[in-house]
């Protein structure tokens, strides 16, 4: 399967989640992936449970397709040797703070002088040119900064940090479609690129996606926060003996819903009968629909909705994702045997390329597994491949 960016080399200084899932997504389209660890590895190598050290679940969630190479940038033996590889590289993306990278000097003019026509990808947590600039950032901060965990206050009067760090993932994606943008546009031009994606005015820009709502306009034409999304009303209904989630939207899906439940009336009523009188009457909506719910089993719910043709579904389990039917069906969770650490479950990449799913190709790095594969790659002779990895400072 020729894959997208097959060809293409990518320098991965990242660490955590935000550089790494970004990175990945170019490993599964196909780039060669080489990612860059201190000698102390990534910190998500001890995070969640292993097998063997420095292999724990977090790690292996955000780093396939890669080849690991550690170097120890305050050696200047290892400097060299990243600067050999910058020369044949297509992009370097990391997620330092700018001044970090900049005191090894490889911030973006220094590398870009050195490759012309390298993409440079500086995933930061606030952008450079503001007053947060080169602040430390972290999910959980992100997450309140951004209005996202105030979007709980609105409804619920109070804040609540979602339980998956979805500024980290969110801001991720954003990243690894601006770095497949400036890959396109340096072929396209043959000139290098850098770009910049920060997590906070990433996160901000999703939150406000629906919830800017009035402030939209100039002056404001009503209050910000998307009334529907911030409903206490909207939440998964409890049946008779569990919980779903069911989302009747269109004039006729309510319509059948009401005939469902024995009040075909209330199509015509003036609260209900479109869909802006609905979303000024939200609460009330969606409080009737639930006191429906509560009447009969998940089942016969599910059942009866779907034929419908009304959006619906049960509230899954982290476990019952696996037998979830949909997933099965599709093999979504992937078998994979892995080198060192024997057995793996590997979700799939959102992605499917002339209804193929993209392989994995290499299996997630130990520590400086291919270290000495890929400096010879950068042409460095045995000795500098030594000083590189075990020199003096």
């Amino acid at each position: 399967m020729f894959l997208p960016l097959s060809g293409l080399r990518v320098i991965d200084i990242t660490s955590i989640i935000y550089g790494p899932y970004a990175t990945q997504i170019l490993g599964d389209l196909g780039a060669d992936v080489i990612k860059v660890e201190p000698p102390e590895g990534d910190a998500t190598r001890v995070l969640g449970p292993a097998r063997n050290p420095g292999m724990a679940a977090v790690y292996l969630g955000s780093n396939r397709n890669k080849r690991s190479l550690v170097l120890d940038l305050k050696k200047p033996a290892a400097k060299e040797a990243l600067w050999r590889l910058v020369d044949g590289a297509d992009a370097l993306v990391h997620n330092m703070r700018p001044q970090k990278m900049a005191a090894f000097g490889f911030d973006p003019d220094a590398v870009m002088a050195r490759n012309p026509k390298i993409v440079y990808g500086g995933l930061h947590g606030y952008r450079e040119d503001g007053p947060y600039a080169g602040r430390p950032a972290y999910d959980d901060v992100i997450q309140g900064e951004s209005g996202f965990a105030g979007t709980f206050t609105a409804r619920d009067g109070a804040p609540v940090l979602a339980p998956t760090i979805v500024a980290d993932k969110s801001a991720a994606l954003l990243a690894s479609t601006g770095l497949v943008a400036a890959l396109f546009q340096k072929f396209r031009t043959g000139k290098g690129v850098y770009v910049e994606i920060s997590m906070f005015e990433s996160m901000v820009g999703y939150t406000l996606v629906e919830h800017q709502s009035g402030a939209t306009f100039s002056p404001p034409e009503g209050p910000m926060g998307y009334a529907r999304a911030l409903s206490r009303q909207r939440r998964p209904h409890a049946t008779s003996d569990g919980f779903i989630c069911m989302l009747p939207y269109t004039d006729k899906q309510w319509g059948r819903f009401w005939e469902m439940v024995g009040t075909p009336e209330r199509s015509a009523e003036p609260r209900f009968e479109s869909i802006a009188a609905r979303s000024r009457n939200i609460d009330e909506l969606y409080a009737i629909a639930g006191a429906e719910v509560i009447k009969r089993t998940t089942a016969e719910w599910l059942d009866a909705l779907r034929a419908a043709e009304i959006p619906c579904g049960p509230v899954n389990t982290l476990e019952a994702l696996r037998d979830d039917p949909q997933l099965r069906a599709i093999g979504f969770f992937r078998p994979f045997q892995h080198p060192s650490e024997g057995a793996l479950e590997i979700p799939d990449s959102a992605f499917r390329f002339d209804r193929q799913s993209l392989p994995v190709r290499h299996h997630q790095p130990r520590l400086g597994e291919q270290s000495r594969e890929v400096l010879r790659e950068a042409g460095l002779s045995e000795a500098e491949i030594d000083a590189a990895l075990f020199g003096d400072a």
